[in-house]
């Protein structure tokens, strides 16, 4: 989207009437002779001046306003283009194009009050601003997460054995024939694997987490006389002096396999029991430790996918199709209600934006000129490539010193006249 460039120029009448300072505006830089821009005349209403210090206080914190507003407008106009994709945004201010408002600019003196003091006014226009960046962000972040789950939920759908709803991979006839353990001491669990891993798998798959059970203990086979005495029980006993893993022998099953992977289902131990012991003459009660989670860490560091929390339950299938469609339908109509506000609201940031960029002509005219109010305002739409032509030519008319030097305040070049670059 192509915007045009616009200057904002402003000169004191010193006496004249205003409408010769406008001839003057005219004739230096949009007229046949010097053709650098289309030229409008801009109303600037009496502001509330307050005094000197207010104002140039004021002067230093419009520039940051300015900016911030800016920034919000362009966070609209970008979310827009986005969400409208390659069909492109028709953004509108009040219902007309922006270079159409900025160019037939009034005040809206119902909105922003011309006779509230000038402090007031430019931080009602800001905090308008800012709630629309807050509602934005809000709305954003909401159709993000709402994408997001769409595509999590067209993964899960289209993916294999990894990803996909294990309800719909699977019937009843194939669980009627699996054995599925979840009692106090053992749990069957639902490992997905790569094809390219099937084979190693399989091999090792009752050695994996080799470290993770302790399965010492009394041993009563080579010292039958100590059967049951207490020395061998308890914490005098090194559980941990055996370890090995919590895998059952022969639980190992194969269940289905698409294209790109293989289901299997293995049974381990669900958790081991930590004896008590004294500390003095207080016990401390004996602990389960889980390894479940211990082993499903193991099966992720070689890269096998663990199903967890999988029930099968045949009233789920079918369940993730609507979903997704359910998802669609709030994904499409979150994105519908996002464009429309951003056609809102944009033209709401606009409006606050180009009365800020008045109020600067404004405060930066009475700096400079001084008091009685006494200036003429303009606005020069740039012809393309003649920026640089169109200033110089105002430079020429108006200003009273050659060269240039640093205006400390804008960190903009220096003129004779109050000069304000506005490009929506």
């Amino acid at each position: 989207m192509s915007h045009p460039s616009y200057l904002i120029a402003a000169i004191s009448n010193s006496g004249q009437a205003p409408e010769t300072s406008y001839r003057q505006l005219q004739n230096a830089a949009a007229c046949p002779s010097a053709p650098f821009g289309e030229m409008f005349k801009l109303e600037v209403p009496s502001l509330m001046v307050g005094t000197l210090d207010s104002l140039m206080n004021l002067s230093d914190d419009l520039g940051k306003t300015d900016a911030l507003v800016e920034s919000i407008v362009r966070k609209v106009e970008k979310s827009s283009l986005e969400l409208a994709g390659k069909k492109g945004a028709e953004l509108t201010v009040g219902g007309v194009p922006p270079s159409r408002y900025v160019q037939q600019f009034a005040w809206d003196y119902a909105k922003f009050p011309n006779r509230r003091p000038l402090k007031e006014l430019v931080s009602l226009i800001a905090g308008g601003v800012a709630a629309v960046d807050e509602e934005l962000k809000q709305l954003s972040t909401s159709y993000g997460d709402k994408q997001a789950a769409l595509q999590d939920a067209r993964r899960k759908k289209g993916g294999n054995l990894t990803s996909v709803d294990l309800n719909d991979a699977l019937d009843e006839a194939t669980m009627r024939g699996l054995t599925v353990h979840d009692t106090e001491y053992l749990k069957t669990m639902f490992v997905a694997v790569g094809k390219g891993q099937r084979e190693q798998f399989e091999k090792d798959v009752y050695k994996l987490g080799a470290d993770i059970v302790g399965y010492g203990g009394p041993d009563w086979s080579n010292n039958p006389s100590g059967l049951g005495q207490s020395s061998n029980f308890g914490a005098q006993v090194n559980r941990h002096g055996k370890k090995g893993s919590p895998v059952v022998p022969g639980s190992l099953v194969k269940v289905t396999e698409d294209n790109d992977s293989v289901l299997y289902t293995v049974t381990v131990l669900k958790c081991m029991y930590e004896a008590g012991y004294y500390e003095g003459e207080e016990f401390v009660p004996g602990t389960k430790i889980d390894l479940i989670s211990a082993f499903a860490k193991v099966l992720r560091e070689k890269r096998y996918v663990v199903r967890e929390n999988f029930v099968y339950d045949p009233a789920q299938q079918g369940k993730a199709a609507m979903a997704l469609e359910r998802l669609q339908v709030e994904v499409d109509n979150t994105r519908s209600g996002l464009t429309r506000w951003c056609k809102t609201h944009y033209g709401e940031a606009f409006v606050a934006w180009m009365h800020i960029k008045v109020i600067r002509v404004f405060v930066e005219s009475v700096l400079r000129y001084g008091l009685p109010v006494d200036f003429t305002a303009v606005l020069y739409k740039v012809a393309h490539g003649k920026e640089t032509m169109l200033v110089n030519a105002l430079d020429k008319t108006f200003g009273e010193k050659k060269g240039k030097e640093e205006d400390i305040d804008d960190d903009e070049e220096y003129h004779d006249f109050v000069l304000i670059k506005f490009d929506p």
